[in-house]
C-alpha cells in the first residue's frame, strides 16, 4: 500500500498537498452507460403523451432527479401535470427502465471502471457511490461492482438534487471521511457544481469545455490506471 503523502498523486493525479483518501462516484457516465435505457424509457412515456422526445432533448435530463426529468419532458411537450399524475407517469417510466435493466450485466462497465476500483481499494482509499439514480443498488449488483463500495447513497437517501451538494457530503460523512479528503468523479455539470460546493475536488470523466470547474479531465476511469 502506497504512503498517504504520496497515494493522492499517484492514485488521483492531483496536488499531493491535500491528502485524498475517499473517492465518491456518480453511476452513468462514469462507471456505466445506462443513458440509453433512460431514454427509451422516457421516449416511450413522451410518444404515450403524444410528442417525441429526442435525444437532444434528453441531453437535458443529465445528471437531475427523476421527478425534475418528468418535469423538463413535459416541458418539452408543453403538457401540464397535477403532483399526483406526475408521480404516476414517473413510476411508470421506472418500471419500463428497470425491464430494460435487466439485460445489464458485467459487459456493461465502462473502460477502466472496475479495474480503478480495486486499484483504489487496494490502497485503502474508500469508495462510496452519489447518484441520483434511485436504481442505484440494483444497477451495481447486475454489474458485479456492489461489494467494491464502503456506501451508497442514491436517489432513496437524499432529498435535495443535484447541483445541491447533499448526495456528495451524506457519502462522505457515511465513509467517515470530511468533504476536503474525498475526491468526487462526475461526468455532468450539475455534479461537478455539487461536489465543489461540497469542498471537494473533482475529476470529470468528459471534456473541460463541456464540464467547466473540475480540477482534472479524462475521457475515463482507463486513464485513471
Amino acid at each position: 500500500m502506497l504512503e498517504k503523502a504520496t497515494r493522492t498523486k499517484h492514485l488521483f493525479g492531483l496536488d499531493p498537498g491535500v491528502d485524498l483518501e475517499g473517492a465518491i462516484f456518480d453511476l452513468d457516465g462514469v462507471l456505466v452507460d445506462t443513458a440509453r435505457y433512460h431514454y427509451l424509457a422516457w421516449k416511450r412515456l413522451a410518444k404515450e403523451l403524444g410528442f417525441d422526445f429526442t435525444e437532444s432533448d434528453n441531453e437535458r435530463l443529465k445528471g437531475v432527479s427523476r421527478i425534475r426529468s418528468l418535469e423538463i419532458l413535459l416541458e418539452t411537450g408543453d403538457i401540464t401535470m397535477a403532483d399526483a399524475e406526475k408521480e404516476e407517469a414517473a413510476t411508470r417510466k421506472n418500471a419500463w427502465y428497470v425491464d430494460y435493466l435487466l439485460d445489464l450485466d458485467e459487459k456493461a462497465l465502462l473502460n477502466g471502471a472496475k479495474d480503478y476500483l480495486l486499484r483504489l481499494r487496494e490502497n485503502g482509499i474508500r469508495i462510496a457511490l452519489g447518484s441520483a439514480s434511485k436504481n442505484a443498488p440494483l444497477i451495481l449488483d447486475r454489474l458485479n461492482i456492489a461489494a467494491l463500495f464502503d456506501a451508497v447513497i442514491d436517489g432513496n437517501s437524499v432529498s435535495k438534487a443535484k447541483p445541491d451538494p447533499e448526495v456528495f457530503l451524506k457519502g462522505a460523512e457515511t465513509i467517515g471521511l470530511l468533504p476536503g479528503n474525498c475526491v468526487v468523479f462526475e461526468d455532468a455539470l450539475a455534479g461537478i457544481e455539487a461536489a465543489k460546493a461540497g469542498g471537494m475536488k473533482v475529476i470529470a470523466v468528459g471534456s473541460r469545455e463541456l464540464l467547466p470547474g473540475a480540477d482534472r479531465y479524462v475521457a475515463s476511469l482507463a486513464d485513471m490506471l
